[in-house]
């Protein structure tokens, strides 16, 4: 149970969910409002001595259910529980992967169900203490319910595939309590101000989840700004969560004017942003490549408060082999990066590339390596978390490391004993 906090800002709030109602809003309006947010570049990052926390992500965490080698509709035994959240799961890989202090924002109902993966969190080395808890004892009040599963933690169901039978989840997350966050849930002031925050991150599936999280996303992307902290985001568009890609546009034409480093693929960029790729379906990434680049300056170019634009690129030959490679932009430089591609690799479990990918990038920009590392820091996490069941990789930084050098050098694997 928590008090609600004041919101210093009415105003703001109410022209914000006034605007997610409106369509696109107009490139030279966005780019005012981005001068306005004084927003941190890549290259402006706080100092790990001036802050608590060096990463702090806020979204929905879910429980994860595996049936491992059988579809979800015939599942029985055998099956792995886990946990993940395409915004959480930056924030594992922060914290178990590469050692840093990282945070979660997010909601939970206090029962069995929330414990565990609370626990799992921990277990990661995440900070779990800014989770909002739902009590179950139906006292009437916001952030209560019953043990009927009134609001129930989110779950959901993920079959791996297999060959030509592609990956599928189901979701149960209607009803979960991070559906019911809203703007004013989190006293920004104190957590940016007071403890002092390196890196936020949130992300598209959050911003669409409840009727009013766009708020609450962009109220937090805007008061980390104002504090000084690097704002990242990945729209990561999902139909399932909203099939209006128009809401999911206005939306994140609001939000981006904060963010100091967007990720997006060329699809999300369509999706969520509204700006399309001139590439073909299936190719290859010499040929994707020039035109995600000509799509990037376009948006580079609308949002001239983004210092960083990049996404990991998947190349799915089936469900059980991918080629991947990488690439991030420094706008302000005009100078593009980009990760060796990882031809024909045999994964495990497709789930959290993209975000292991933001998580690569945004450990090496805290370690202060260049972007020419943290894209391939990015690569290298995004395809080792491919080879480990679940959300999150079991991997640490040397591993990552290794991978780089391993696929710098264009070498085999070799077992170590």
């Amino acid at each position: 149970m928590f008090s609600r906090i004041v919101n210093k800002n009415r105003t703001t709030i109410a022209m914000l969910k006034s605007a997610l109602d409106s369509n696109i809003v107009k490139a030279d309006t966005l780019k005012g409002e981005a001068d306005m947010a004084n927003v941190v570049n890549y290259q402006q990052i706080k100092s790990q001595d001036s802050c608590r926390y060096d990463g702090v992500s806020m979204g929905e965490v879910m429980l994860r259910i595996d049936p491992r080698d059988v579809p979800t509709a015939r599942m029985r035994d055998n099956i792995r529980v886990s946990q993940g959240g395409g915004e959480t799961n930056v924030a594992c890989g922060l914290a178990y992967t590469f050692a840093l202090r990282s945070a979660v924002l997010t909601a939970l109902v206090d029962d069995p169900i929330g414990e565990n993966i609370r626990n799992q969190l921990r277990e990661a080395g995440v900070d779990v203490s800014k989770i909002l808890w739902w009590n179950t004892a139906s006292d009437g009040s916001r952030t209560s319910t019953n043990k009927k599963g009134g609001l129930h933690n989110g779950i959901n169901f993920t079959y791996n595939g297999s060959g030509v039978i592609p990956s599928n989840t189901t979701y149960y997350r209607a009803h979960s309590p991070a559906t019911q966050l809203e703007a004013g849930d989190f006293d920004f002031d104190s957590l940016f101000g007071r403890d002092g925050v390196r890196v936020f991150n949130t992300g598209g599936i959050f911003t669409l989840i409840g009727p009013k999280t766009a708020e609450l996303a962009i109220e937090a992307a805007q008061k980390a700004a104002e504090h000084g902290t690097f704002v990242s985001a990945d729209l990561n568009y999902r139909s399932k969560v909203e099939p209006d890609k128009s809401k999911a546009r206005a939306i994140n034409q609001k939000l981006a004017p904060y963010l100091g480093f967007l990720v997006g693929n060329d699809s999300d960029l369509s999706d969520a942003l509204g700006y399309d790729t001139r590439s073909k379906k299936g190719a290859g990434f010499t040929d994707w490549l020039p035109a995600y680049q000509e799509t990037i300056r376009k948006v580079a170019k609308d949002f001239p408060n983004l210092s960083l634009i990049g996404t990991q690129w998947r190349g799915a030959h089936n469900a059980d082999l991918v080629s991947w490679a990488a690439v991030l932009y420094d706008t302000r430089a005009d100078k593009w990066y980009t990760a060796p591609v990882r031809e024909n690799v045999p994964i495990r479990d497709r789930t959290g590339g993209g975000d292991s990918f933001a998580s690569g990038v945004l450990a090496a920009l805290l370690e202060g390596k260049d972007p020419e590392t943290a894209v391939n820091w990015g690569a290298a996490h995004g395809m080792l978390v491919q080879e480990i069941p679940g959300d999150i990789t079991m991997v640490n930084q040397a591993a990552v490391e290794a991978e780089v050098k391993r696929a710098s050098a264009g070498g085999g694997v070799k077992a170590t004993r």
